[in-house]
């Protein structure tokens, strides 16, 4: 199953590189990833870290939620636990299960994380998310978000609003895994 997401990852990234006419070294450019790395991930040669995808992301136009947003599935107002699409981070390990329903018309991403001990990943700024926000609503044990110079601690039942395309940094600083949920909205008012 990982093997497929990675494969598809490759397949999407590629696809959306030709759509938008960009060559590797555009998107190279564009991005800060190299393009051996690029080339590795499009041929499923190599498993992007959550910051590389984020940042690969942001040079396409998208926010990591409307990446894993299956284009062609038909949209159906229910999503099944078993149905939603799960991707680790190769680097961290940190787990992320996009909860809403694909394909339907809302601007509002829901997606559940569970973040190892100790983890850390920064996700860079990035213009393609500027105007979108999103809310971190803490389940199970402790996260630290940075987001400029400010740092907040969040513990079980805490929620923090905060912008998405200014760049952030999670950070589970203890050592038991971390469970929450990010509420992602994507209109740009």
């Amino acid at each position: 199953m990982e093997q497929e997401l990675e494969a598809a990852i490759g397949i999407r990234i590629r696809k959306l590189r030709i759509e938008k006419g960009l060559t590797l070294d555009d998107l190279a450019s564009a991005s800060g990833v190299s393009r051996a790395m690029i080339s590795r991930i499009e041929r499923a040669e190599a498993s992007p870290t959550a910051s590389l995808l984020a940042r690969v992301c942001a040079a396409l136009g998208l926010s990591l939620s409307a990446f894993f947003a299956e284009e062609e599935q038909e949209a159906s107002p229910l999503a099944r636990r078993h149905e939603q699409q799960v991707w680790r981070d190769p680097e961290t390990g940190y787990v992320r299960r996009s909860v809403s329903p694909p394909g339907t018309s809302s601007a509002v991403d829901i997606v559940e994380v569970e973040f190892p001990a100790g983890g850390r990943v920064s996700f860079p700024p990035h213009a393609a998310s500027h105007g979108m926000t999103q809310h971190i609503w803490v389940f199970e044990g402790e996260m630290e978000m940075t987001i400029g110079e400010t740092n907040h601690h969040l513990f079980p039942g805490d929620c923090l609003f905060m912008p998405v395309g200014e760049g952030h940094v999670f950070h589970n600083p203890t050592s038991k895994p971390a469970r929450y949920c990010v509420v992602l909205n994507r209109s740009t008012r």
